[in-house]
């Protein structure tokens, strides 16, 4: 399996070929608590690296979500209109929220899963 990349907004992807599968990450879902709806892209929707593309609501907060990479929205994950809390439950597997066709380079500022246990320790 291709290892998981991590971005300094805490989402994650895992980048088969020209595919990228993305969500946020454990750290975020705890930080945001009960996930209880999600606002996500049409497929075919283009988006640049860093754009916000949608949004997570939780019982304590909404946060906007961010693409991690440039490209065209390939599909997204409707198990979660009816399920949400799969974003808890299961953040790297089932609670996936988008995959995406890449365009282009992946950013350069894409974390391991070292210096991104070290970014959310240290918050640097």
């Amino acid at each position: 399996m291709a290892s998981r990349l991590y971005t300094k907004t805490h989402e994650w992807l895992v980048v088969e070929g020209k595919t990228v599968t993305a969500g946020i990450t454990d750290f975020a879902q705890s930080q945001l608590g009960d996930v209880v709806f999600l606002e996500l892209p049409n497929p075919g929707r283009k988006l640049e690296a860093g754009e916000s593309f949608g949004v997570v609501e939780s019982v304590k907060a909404a946060s906007d979500l961010y693409s991690p990479a440039s490209g065209r929205v390939a599909a997204v994950n409707d198990k979660l209109a009816g399920k949400p809390e799969l974003i808890n439950s299961d953040p790297y597997g089932d609670g996936w929220i988008l995959k995406l066709e890449v365009t282009g380079e992946l950013p350069k500022d894409l974390m391991d899963e070292a210096a991104y246990k070290k970014f959310t320790e240290t918050g640097a």
